[in-house]
């Protein structure tokens, strides 16, 4: 019922259709404070019903008016919860949305002549093309290098709110460049595509960790520290979407309701163990089913999910983990005689 709109412009969700299984979408209008991007990112909108009257003192246009702005195409009085169990048993395809008029042989032939997600390397298309600063909130503890595969601004913004100045790079800067900064801490966000598409990333993650730069990654950059140190990661039946995932913290023996949005996962080996990869050892499991949902490097400062902890509008169930990442960093700079960098 709630964030459509962060959903809508989640730079994870580029190239895909997304269907809502809640019947009404669009009750609170939009509004420029709720984004997580600059524009929508999807390339389509299937809901059941779209309210035709938002209610909301913090609304400035209607949710079909803000589609039609963004030129991006929606579609509705679709049974989204029969759809969503088609996917479920079928596994996720290619589709399209197209007025009536058109012939289905045609719109068979471009659904078919898309490329399909595996091998696809997404991030580069929605990662800034500079590098820019978010600056700390109140005073400055850390610097964080954050890498953008497709960043959400909640991520960034909780960073600063924990006293870290973050420095977020596009997807392409490489070791050096990250190196030369002398971050307290490295980030690696959130983004769509396929993780073996993005293998250049994993020199700079064992490069940084090896220095004792705690790195802390989510969603694809969950994926990408996985396949850094030897890991496999697949491509998932239908992915895992939603804000009602729950997740069993295998450290602290509790149970975290959770935000998802991936389609590949990082494979499972024996007991903790993460497949090819046994320095890395899983802390969270998905489940739903069994997945892995969090990994932790034996005796580097490595620690990643593989879903979204700044969430939102939510569950906060897992924001933690940015005080995690904090507290790794801080570690790290009294274990240096003081704070790393100015």
């Amino acid at each position: 019922m709630t964030g459509y709109q962060e959903v809508l412009t989640d730079p994870s969700y580029a190239g895909q259709l997304v269907a809502m299984t809640y019947p009404l979408i669009g009750n609170y209008g939009t509004n420029p404070e709720d984004v997580e991007s600059a524009r929508p990112q999807v390339s389509g909108f299937i809901v059941r019903e779209a309210a035709r009257f938002p209610s909301s003192w913090r609304s400035r246009s209607g949710l079909q008016d803000y589609l039609a702005a963004h030129r991006i195409v929606g579609i509705q009085d679709v049974d989204t919860r029969a759809l969503t169990r088609h996917i479920r048993s079928q596994g996720a395809m290619r589709g399209g949305i197209a007025g009536g008029d058109m012939p289905v042989e045609e719109l068979l032939r471009r659904v078919l002549a898309h490329p399909r997600m595996e091998g696809l390397d997404l991030a580069c298309g929605v990662s800034t093309e500079r590098p820019y600063t978010v600056g700390a909130v109140g005073e400055e503890l850390y610097h964080v290098a954050a890498f953008d595969f497709g960043v959400k601004a909640s991520s960034p913004r909780l960073l600063s709110e924990r006293g870290c100045r973050v420095t977020v790079l596009p997807a392409r800067a490489d070791t050096a460049a990250v190196l030369e900064m002398d971050p307290d801490g490295l980030f690696l966000s959130n983004g769509p595509g396929d993780p073996a598409a993005v293998e250049r990333t994993g020199e700079t993650i064992r490069e940084v960790a090896s220095r004792g730069i705690p790195v802390f990654g989510i969603c694809l950059g969950h994926q990408l520290i996985a396949r850094a140190f030897g890991g496999e990661t697949f491509k998932l039946p239908f992915g895992h979407h939603g804000a009602n995932h729950p997740v069993m913290n295998r450290d602290r023996r509790t149970v975290e309701i959770t935000s998802q949005n991936h389609g590949f996962a990082v494979r499972a080996g024996e007991g903790r163990e993460v497949s090819g990869a046994q320095e890395l050892r899983v802390t969270h499991s998905n489940l739903y089913d069994g997945t892995v949902a969090g990994i932790a490097h034996e005796s580097l400062p490595v620690i990643a999910v593989q879903y979204h902890p700044e969430a939102a509008p939510g569950p906060h169930d897992s924001s933690y983990l940015f005080d995690d990442f904090v507290s790794m960093m801080a570690a790290a700079c009294r274990g240096k005689g003081g704070k790393r960098s100015g």
